[in-house]
């Protein structure tokens, strides 16, 4: 919580995000945790706590590989502005924006994004003994992705975390 929220004040203070709003996703967790936080910080609420997939490339139980390569199949690290909402192919979605070069700053280019998804769930876990994985989108469930999108949308801080040396070293926005 203390790096994502350094870093969400560095781009509150740029004025790139304009939303009182913090998204965690503790990939230091079990996929089959719920390791996404949607903190409002004018109020201290969490607003979310749900379940988050990393990519298929990334790991199995646990992240493990990251990248920012396009058709790496894993998720990226760092801090993210969400911005506008779409209909897509997961029905309603969300873009994200990397603030992170080297590490996260290919999200558009590699169709990174937030959507619904059905491998996002209890009932995945129970059949396969895992959460599905993504292309390295932070899906969330189907039944709450609409109202996750809505709320964070446009101007908010997302914040994918793992205790990576080489990233923790780079990252301007956690100095």
């Amino acid at each position: 919580y203390k790096m994502a929220f350094k870093g969400w004040e560095k781009l509150k203070a740029t004025g790139q995000v304009t939303k009182n709003i913090i998204s965690i996703c503790d990939f230091t967790q079990s996929s089959g945790n719920k390791r996404l936080y949607i903190i409002d910080l004018a109020t201290g609420t969490l607003l979310f706590n749900t379940l988050v997939p990393h990519g298929k490339n990334t790991g199995e139980e646990f992240a493990k590989y990251f990248s920012n390569q396009p058709s790496s199949l894993q998720s990226s690290l760092g801090f993210y502005i969400t911005g506008e909402a779409y209909n897509g192919k997961h029905g309603l979605g969300m873009r994200l924006n990397g603030q992170e070069p080297g590490f996260n700053d290919k999200a558009a280019e590699r169709d990174i994004v937030m959507h619904g998804a059905g491998y996002v769930c209890n009932g995945f876990i129970d059949q396969f003994g895992k959460l599905g994985r993504s292309f390295g989108c932070p899906a969330v469930p189907f039944e709450v992705h609409e109202q996750i999108i809505n709320t964070i949308k446009e101007g908010s801080c997302l914040f994918i975390y793992f205790p990576d040396k080489k990233y923790l070293q780079a990252s301007k926005l956690l100095q």
